[in-house]
């Protein structure tokens, strides 16, 4: 019986080229604004984990979502960043 291993290794560049970012529509609020930007710093480090090999949201802890935000040139996210790139995780799976 043939048995098949997954390994994961983790990425060292990007797979595609990062898309054109648009300008945001005007006339929202700022809250609007800073929610928004939130959400896609979330996105970016909760995909950035799992394709590292994180997908569990008990090992992506402060630091090492912190770690790979500083491997791919992203500001230290917060601790409300944090938790939704946690949140993120979970329910990716």
């Amino acid at each position: 019986m043939a048995v098949a291993a997954v390994t994961t290794k983790p990425l060292d560049k990007p797979l595609h080229q990062p898309l054109t970012k648009k300008p945001l529509p005007a006339g929202r609020p700022r809250e609007w604004y800073v929610s928004h930007n939130r959400r896609l710093k979330a996105m970016r480090l909760a995909i950035a984990l799992l394709d590292t090999g994180v997908y569990l949201p008990s090992s992506a802890n402060n630091a090492r979502i912190r770690a790979t935000a500083a491997r791919l040139g992203i500001h230290p996210p917060s601790d409300i960043t944090c938790r939704m790139v946690r949140a993120l995780v979970r329910y990716g799976r």
